[in-house]
């Protein structure tokens, strides 16, 4: 089968995107990011998605906290989005490699942010130990001082991640769990399959 099908499944997440925004999802961009570590522990959070593309699909984090750690040492990842006011509720898996968005990307993103958001990737060391809240707000009073009366550039380890498809899943809700399922797939070669699965 041909890319268009890859074309398809991103279009098919786009229409269904727009659909959870305007059902009044609570927020349509969250997602949950499972990882591995190169011992094969799992770990799966929520994040929120920044953009996405025939690319992929973007987040942004710190590359020295645990999801950071995982996907530079085992670049792969899953994504889950689940948006229940859709239809008869939706889920979208998508499975594939990772990397790091190029710094452009990346610093044209951070400034949109919020300021106080800005200061708050500098004031933060990603799951690393904190002994108080104190002492988060005295690290955040610091960065707040020394970035005063100017912009805040973005950190050098702060930057998006963006997951490439590989697999791409449309989870349709329905009465007695008789949910219809649709998988994309690409292929080495990068031709792309699609075919229905089993409730």
């Amino acid at each position: 089968m041909t890319p268009e099908l890859l074309e398809e499944a991103l279009a098919t997440f786009a229409v269904l995107f727009d659909e959870a925004r305007a059902a009044g999802e609570p927020d349509p961009t969250a997602m949950v990011v499972a990882t591995a570590s190169l011992d094969a522990r799992p770990s799966a959070r929520t994040v929120l998605l920044k953009h996405h593309d025939a690319r992929g699909f973007v987040f942004y984090t710190h590359l020295d906290g645990r999801k950071g750690r995982d996907l530079q040492a085992n670049p792969h990842a899953a994504l889950l989005f689940h948006w229940p006011r859709v239809r008869e509720g939706v889920q979208v898996r998508i499975e594939g490699g990772v990397e790091i968005v190029s710094d452009d990307e990346a610093d044209a993103y951070f400034a949109t942010r919020p300021r106080g958001s800005q200061l708050g990737a500098w004031a933060s060391i990603q799951s690393e130990t904190l002994e108080s809240r104190e002492v988060f707000f005295e690290r955040l009073a610091h960065v707040e001082r020394e970035f005063e009366g100017r912009d805040v550039p973005r950190p050098m380890r702060w930057t998006g991640l963006r997951v490439r498809p590989e697999r791409i899943e449309f989870w349709y809700g329905a009465a007695y769990r008789l949910h219809e399922r649709w998988l994309y797939e690409g292929g080495l070669a990068g031709e792309w399959s699609k075919r229905m699965l089993y409730p």
